[in-house]
């Protein structure tokens, strides 16, 4: 139950700075493009990074409790782009590329596949 309320909280905190990062973005560059989601992919995915390696350099791999609170909850809250890239580069690094590309291009896909699904679905209701 403890790492269900660590996940929880920094799960709060990541989905804040996503929605002030969007506002943020929406206000300094307008509504035209998604900059903020491209932000936080992008930013997100660069701190998984970072605090990873600094895990694995510190010799705190095994700390599960930060992983679940900062890993898990904020990054997140904040971007789950972020998850999918350590997905991508732990498979590539492991030496499974094909699985890799797989899972990139599977994710991508059918994640948009799905967006439009659940579209279609709804104005099916709506109709």
């Amino acid at each position: 139950m403890n790492h269900f309320l660590l996940v929880a909280l920094g799960g709060g905190i990541g989905a804040g700075l996503r929605h002030l990062v969007g506002l943020w973005t929406l206000r300094a560059f307008g509504p035209g493009f998604p900059y903020g989601t491209i932000t936080v992919n992008i930013v997100g995915s660069l701190i998984m990074g970072l605090f990873i390696g600094w895990l694995v350099r510190h010799g705190v791999g095994g700390s599960q409790s930060l992983r679940y609170f900062v890993a898990t909850g904020m990054l997140g809250g904040f971007t789950t782009f972020s998850a999918f890239s350590l997905d991508v580069a732990l498979m590539w690094e492991r030496g499974d590329t094909q699985a890799a590309v797989a899972y990139v291009l599977l994710s991508v896909a059918l994640s948009i596949a799905a967006v439009f699904a659940g579209l279609f679905v709804m104005r099916q209701l709506a109709a």
